[in-house]
């Protein structure tokens, strides 16, 4: 498979229909491509330092996007919004740092990143819904949580909550469709519930085995 640098809101839109690369034409992946883009963080270096106020404008254009929506703005754009303002002003106001005081402040943010338990990430509001009479339902069907979590962080979720002795009990769908136990949540917004209003409406049932 080729490695190319390409818009990602055209890539994403293209792997929605497609499970292949769009120049050679190889499976990316089955059934979940989605997840193997990579983010190409050194093109996108090389083109903010190219174009002058490129990355203010597309963070501003972004956040504009989210709230449009009703959304709250991804943690990643918060961040990257918020180090783009503090290195702009720290050059504003003449400001140097030593490298002992930079690497101080860069362990000092990775402990309070390693500490977040993925709060920054991007939300996702979910309503579990229980479809079958062998199962209750829960108590509280509301939840919030990380778009990176995976199907199979919900199933071990409900199997706590409903006492089951194996999570692999259960099956999720979506629109009457079964999930994978790999796809993340923002995979299962973008490709199965493709941005409907919030929150995204999954059902629990006991495991069908397939003939």
């Amino acid at each position: 498979m080729s490695f190319l640098s390409v818009c990602r809101s055209c890539l994403v839109k293209y792997l929605e229909e497609n499970n292949t690369c769009p120049t050679c034409r190889i499976v990316i992946h089955q059934s979940h491509p989605l997840q193997y883009i990579g983010h190409d963080r050194t093109m996108q270096d090389i083109v903010y330092k190219l174009v002058p106020g490129l990355q203010e404008a597309e963070m501003k254009k972004q956040r504009e996007f989210y709230h449009k929506l009703g959304m709250e703005v991804p943690g990643d754009i918060k961040g990257e919004t918020c180090s783009a303002k503090q290195h702009l002003d720290s050059h504003r106001n003449g400001e140097t740092k030593t490298d002992e005081n930079s690497n101080k402040e860069t362990s000092e943010e990775k402990q309070e990143e390693d500490n977040d338990y993925h709060r920054s990430d991007e939300q996702v509001s979910i309503c579990l819904e229980c479809n079958s009479s062998k199962l209750r339902g829960l108590k509280r069907k509301w939840i919030r949580c990380s778009a990176q979590a995976t199907v199979l962080h919900l199933k071990k979720f409900i199997a706590k909550k409903l006492n089951l002795s194996s999570f692999n009990e259960l099956d999720i769908l979506c629109n009457e469709e079964i999930l994978g136990k790999d796809h993340t949540l923002k995979f299962v917004v973008v490709t199965r519930w493709r941005f409907k209003k919030a929150p995204l409406l999954l059902h629990y049932r006991p495991k069908m085995d397939l003939l």
